[in-house]
Formats: C-alpha cells, structure tokens, sequence
C-alpha cells in the first residue's frame, strides 16, 4: 500500500459505499483489508465485482484497494463493481463508452418497497379466510 493511488473513486448500491483505490499492478485486490477471495467467498459475487476489468480487457493491469461499508454482501459487491468502473473511466476516458453500454456506469437505484399498514410486508396480504 506504499505508491500513491492513480485514482480514487466511489461506487454506491443499496445501502452499500464502496471506496476504491487503483494501483499499477499485478490485479491483487483487497477490501477493507482482506483477500479478494475471503471477502467474497461466492464466485458469483467475485465475477460481477471485477466485470468493468473484464469488459475494459484490464485484468491483471491494476491492483484494487477498496473499502466498503454498509450493506449486504450483494450490494457491496455492486458497490465495488460501480468503483471500479468509475476508477477506469478516469484513467482511461476511451473505455466509457464500453462500460456504458454493458450497464456498468449507471447507478441501480432500486430500493427496498416501505410497508403498507393492513399488509404483512410491502404487498403481502394476510391470509384470506372465507368464514
């Protein structure tokens, strides 16, 4: 963690802040300071978390130093996956337009629904009984 950063961007989803750091490097990535592999110990989650490497053909190009805070573990990896992307639009301006269209720049702002009274959840009715 000794060079300085190239750059610095932040990604959000659901209740999830990622902060994350891109370095020249070997593609070592560390969250909050544990292995890539530990924090996300689901395959799903590690490959939709490094898909803006894949789309840009970067992997390998830089090493990842994030930290992320709040939320659960499919929002954090969305957190992480829009902080990388960002970081990669800003050192690379060409790759926007790459990223933009496989989705990966836009802000998923869907949100958990409020609960109605009367219901048990959002939309959930109690049980119907007929007498």
């Amino acid at each position: 963690m000794g060079t300085k950063p190239l750059t610095q961007t932040t990604g959000r989803r659901k209740h999830a802040i990622c902060r994350a750091r891109l370095r020249p490097g070997t593609g070592i990535v560390t969250i909050n300071d544990r292995v890539f592999e530990e924090y996300f110990p689901s395959e799903v989650q590690r490959n939709s978390s490094t898909e803006a490497l894949r789309v840009a053909n970067m992997i390998g190009a830089y090493d990842i130093d994030a930290d992320i805070i709040g939320g659960g573990i499919a929002g954090q990896s969305g957190a992480l996956r829009m902080a990388i992307a960002r970081a990669i639009v800003e050192l690379d301006p060409e790759q926007r337009l790459a990223l933009k269209k496989a989705g990966l720049l836009t802000r998923d702002s869907r949100r958990k629904e409020s609960k109605k009274y009367g219901l048990k959840k959002a939309r959930k009715a109690p049980q119907y009984t007929k007498r």
